[in-house]
């Protein structure tokens, strides 16, 4: 750990449980100050903005982040889309308005007509005349891009469904595959790096779903830790290779065990 200098954390599973905190984060947060660690925190969820992501943390007590610091899957089809359609466009979007706010501040405009891509996250109002506009798009030629490929994500009771559940209901429908831009694609953590001015060999990628957080931390070369507050067990994590750096039970536990806290 000598060269770590830089943390990425993710949040679902790993600073909370829907509403609920895991841990006494405003002390977890005082320790990697205190010990002069950078940090950025990189999610999957695109249903919150980076200001709602500040917010949420503050209830939890925990202060003194800005929005550069957030990440999400939204960052990841901005840059996305950016890149690929440099001369903008029209986005049909199966998602929740920050995805929506995100997409439109990097230039592209809704439609339900002859977009250029059909962007799906999580949606909590997700119905089918949705399902059934984007899957017509997508098979008429639109790209297909998802936010992510997370089936669930973690409740206190349970798991819910997730991104992952929309996209397989819309390759059904479509027969085609997504374009998943989230973990465990490299391209957030990238972003993140971006934004910490690090090296990955300087940076502990912190993440409670192994076939995501911790396999897109492993490709671009960073230190990982997984933590078992969220969706994946420990039967899981023994049986995965390659092994993280570092399989805890939370945060907390990880933070003791690196003489952190």
């Amino acid at each position: 750990m000598a060269s770590i200098r830089a943390f990425i954390l993710d949040m679902d599973g790993v600073l909370w449980r829907d509403e609920e905190p895991i841990g006494n984060l405003r002390k977890l947060f005082s320790d990697i100050q205190q010990a002069g660690i950078k940090i950025t925190l990189a999610t999957n969820n695109a249903s919150r903005s980076s200001f709602q992501h500040l917010d949420k943390l503050r209830s939890f007590g925990v202060e003194g982040l800005e929005p550069w610091q957030v990440v999400s899957s939204s960052d990841a089809v901005a840059a996305y889309l950016r890149k690929k359609y440099p001369q903008g466009g029209g986005i049909y979007v199966v998602g929740e308005p920050p995805l929506v706010k995100v997409i439109e501040d990097a230039g592209y405009f809704f439609d339900e007509l002859k977009p250029v891509a059909v962007v799906a996250g999580i949606d909590r109002t997700v119905n089918y005349s949705k399902l059934n506009i984007a899957g017509r798009l997508i098979r008429n030629g639109a790209d297909f891009v998802g936010t992510n490929p997370d089936k669930t994500y973690p409740t206190p009771e349970g798991l819910a469904p997730g991104a992952g559940t929309i996209l397989a209901a819309l390759e059904a429908v479509s027969g085609v595959k997504p374009w998943i831009v989230g973990k465990p694609s490299p391209a957030m953590y990238q972003i993140a790096l971006e934004r910490l001015g690090m090296e990955p060999n300087a940076v502990l990628v912190v993440g409670d779903r192994i076939e995501t957080d911790i396999v897109g931390g492993q490709a671009l070369g960073c230190k990982t830790a997984l933590v078992l507050s969220g969706v994946t067990t420990l039967s899981q994590a023994k049986t995965w290779l390659p092994q993280p750096d570092f399989i805890m039970t939370d945060l907390t536990a990880l933070f003791e065990a690196i003489n952190l806290a």
